[in-house]
């Protein structure tokens, strides 16, 4: 099997063992592969070039997403275990993964060119263009520890569909879950040369991935701070990256209060909060601002938290006890500054109450950066103005959620936010396979989407007739 050594499950002296967030148990574990090891696999895939025709690449990947989905309780159990995730939320992960499947294996089908007159200018030859698209080559895909398995499917399903040949290296935190993928997809007719995985730390083997001169592409999801450092470091190939958020759900006045709060909570506390697209930022007209920490305050109050693994469980943990504490930091250091903890907050280990914080400084690091984890932190505007201004005071910029009953407003904020979608009456969580998605400024570059990512990974080539 090709994924080796990646897949080796059984351990050796350089093997990263994989814990259970919520008691620290050891789940599995993985060889640590050195630099030289990850460079040669990039050779190795520099070597092969898949021959499947859109038919074949099609029914791989739709026979995938069957199997994904039949094995629905495998796949969430190896999330949960590896990422401490509600088994609640793993499940719809996988189903989230068993949909951008899908569309992928159509995708797949639909790759097309075009054809062009060249007698366009007063001095032009009247002659036939003919272009189509090629796979760009190997793709690197670089994968985070939120989303074990869609992670991993949004990356190799598009670059299947346009048949490249792929290296994935996982988080060294849940590796588990994409070879799982990986199993799956030779299992129905993937040639083994066609992907293969990298398991290691990234201090040992991230370098020798990016900086390899075989690999014709990066995608990478992860934090700001790394994508910057990767993108100084890739050279001359194309690039694909998606670096999270401070998201925003913008609440005016008029909106639906009772909808806008299940939007707040769903987006701030679904997956422990350790969502790129979550709620990050709840921006609030003051006029409205106390019914809304109060409806929100009550859902977060109803969600139950504990083992992951039990049934009925809203949140799990996070994904290890030191990204608790840095949310347990950010949100006693904004209280320290004068805003108010109205519920939750508490820590055990890795495991972290929702927690609704009023009152928030638009300075304050729980929203200036990236806050991963379960928390609703509100921010007072006096208006539509003020709101709109502070969605754009930040670095980031992927997507954003806004509730207002008045369409010029909403196509007043189509115009200003600088963000990469904008989602009316619904929170910045809003996901589909069949729209774009990715960000301005530091949120990331290019786009992700089936149909999007294949136009990324491919590339144009042109007959002249």
């Amino acid at each position: 099997m090709n994924v080796s050594p990646g897949i080796d499950r059984t351990g050796t002296d350089e093997a990263l063992r994989v814990a259970y967030p919520f008691d620290g148990s050891i789940v599995g574990e993985v060889r640590a592969m050195s630099s030289s090891e990850a460079t040669a696999v990039t050779e190795q895939a520099r070597r092969f070039r898949s021959d499947l025709s859109a038919h074949e690449r099609s029914a791989l990947l739709a026979a995938t997403a069957d199997d994904v989905e039949a094995r629905t309780e495998v796949f969430a159990r190896s999330i949960t275990l590896e990422s401490g995730l509600a088994l609640r939320d793993a499940r719809a992960e996988v189903q989230r993964a068993v949909g951008n499947l899908r569309v992928c294996a159509e995708e797949a089908k639909q790759i097309r060119g075009e054809t062009t007159t060249t007698d366009t200018t007063a001095t032009g030859t009247r002659r036939m263009a003919v272009t189509w698209r090629e796979p760009v080559g190997v793709v690197l895909a670089i994968t985070p520890f939120n989303r074990p398995l869609n992670q991993v499917v949004v990356k190799v399903g598009p670059a299947i569909a346009a048949n490249n040949t792929v290296v994935v290296k996982p988080s060294e935190k849940t590796p588990l879950t994409a070879l799982l993928l990986v199993e799956t997809l030779l299992a129905c007719g993937m040639p083994a040369e066609m992907l293969t995985v990298v398991t290691g730390r990234p201090e040992e083997v991230g370098d020798a991935l990016v900086m390899s001169p075989h690999v014709d592409m990066v995608t990478f999801t992860g934090s700001a701070a790394v994508g910057a450092s990767i993108a100084g470091k890739v050279g001359m190939v194309r690039t694909l990256f998606e670096l999270g958020d401070s998201g925003s759900i913008v609440v005016l006045a008029d909106a639906d209060l009772e909808a806008a709060a299940d939007a707040t909570a769903r987006g701030a506390f679904a997956s422990s909060g350790q969502s790129c697209r979550g709620v990050k930022r709840v921006i609030v007209e003051e006029s409205v601002a106390d019914e809304l920490v109060e409806l929100v305050t009550e859902r977060a109050a109803a969600l139950r938290v504990g083992n992951p693994l039990q049934g009925g469980i809203d949140l799990g943990t996070m994904i290890d006890e030191e990204a608790a504490r840095l949310v347990e930091a950010r949100i006693d250091a904004a209280v320290a500054a004068g805003a108010e903890l109205v519920f939750g907050g508490q820590r055990r280990g890795a495991q972290m109450w929702p927690a609704v914080i009023d009152r928030v400084r638009p300075d304050d690091d729980l929203v200036r950066e990236e806050t991963f984890g379960p928390c609703a932190p509100v921010l007072r505007v006096a208006g539509a103005e003020e709101a709109f201004a502070c969605v754009n005071a930040t670095r980031f910029g992927l997507q954003a959620g806004l509730f207002t009953n008045r369409l010029d407003r909403a196509m007043e904020a189509a115009r200003r936010f600088d963000v990469g979608t904008i989602v009316l009456n619904d929170g910045p969580q809003f996901d589909s396979p069949a729209i774009p998605f990715g960000g301005v400024k530091a949120s990331g570059l290019g786009r992700e989407g089936p149909r999007y990512a294949i136009h990324e990974m491919t590339q144009l080539k042109t007959l002249v007739l």
